[in-house]
């Protein structure tokens, strides 16, 4: 029996919509490729992360109902001030840095706790982000997980923080049914996003294999889909100066 999803999937605030209508003024909506390649049943979508222009066009204008993996202190204004000064500004924030944060702390926790968001848990607490992944997969939604960390894997994505392939073993111990893993490929430049062809989670490998085997899959089909594009400047999920940006090919 399905279970019904946590309201907070489907409320939107007032802080909300205006963030989000504003937004759309900005980021305009794709031009989608490769959309025969999303399955027809619920499937896990991985894709590089282009710093925050990645979760934000997914959450304005993915084509399929989802939910996204996000940082639960991106959702928690208690603990997104000390998040912020490690993410955003490298440990190191000014007097301004310190300002600004304090101030956008109640409204980031607003609009990313009404967005299509799944919390992400870094420590033990984990297991809750793989039974909501789960619950969520199971009521029919996609899953986003944009899993890059700050090692670099080649000029078009950093490498995969491979844990997340564990929400699959998770839900195959449910519902003895295995998982699709899509690889994405996002461009802010072009404008474009594009799916590519799927791995499927194999039970019957240990975790440790299917972590390194279907990470390498969809770090190397995003790349590869990158490469198919015209030229094009990437922009990488480490906060780092735009001089630094690499070309596709």
């Amino acid at each position: 029996m399905k279970k019904k999803l946590n309201n907070r999937y489907k409320k939107k605030t007032l802080t909300y919509k205006f963030i989000a209508n504003c937004s759309k003024v900005y980021y305009k909506k794709n031009e989608y490729i490769g959309l025969e390649n999303l399955p027809d049943e619920p499937c896990i979508i991985t894709g590089n992360h282009s710093k925050l222009h990645g979760p934000i066009n997914a959450e304005l204008y993915f084509p399929t109902k989802k939910l996204i993996w996000c940082d639960e202190p991106m959702m928690n204004k208690k603990e997104f001030i000390g998040y912020a000064y490690k993410t955003f500004f490298n440990g190191k924030p000014n007097f301004f840095h310190k300002i600004g944060m304090h101030i956008l702390a109640p409204i980031v926790a607003n609009v990313m706790s009404s967005a299509d968001s799944l919390p992400v848990y870094r420590d033990m607490r984990i297991m809750k982000t793989y039974k909501a992944t789960t619950e969520a997969i199971n009521n029919g939604l996609n899953v986003v997980i944009l899993p890059e960390c700050t090692e670099e894997y080649n000029e078009i994505t950093n490498c995969f923080n491979e844990y997340f392939v564990d929400a699959a073993r998770f839900y195959y111990k449910h519902y003895q049914k295995e998982l699709l893993f899509v690889p994405m490929y996002y461009s802010v430049r072009l404008k474009k996003m594009v799916f590519g062809k799927p791995i499927r989670f194999d039970s019957k490998n240990s975790i440790d294999e299917e972590r390194k085997r279907i990470c390498a899959y969809l770090m190397d089909e995003i790349t590869k889909i990158a490469k198919t594009l015209p030229r094009h400047v990437v922009v990488p999920f480490n906060n780092v100066d735009k001089s630094q940006y690499k070309y596709s090919k």
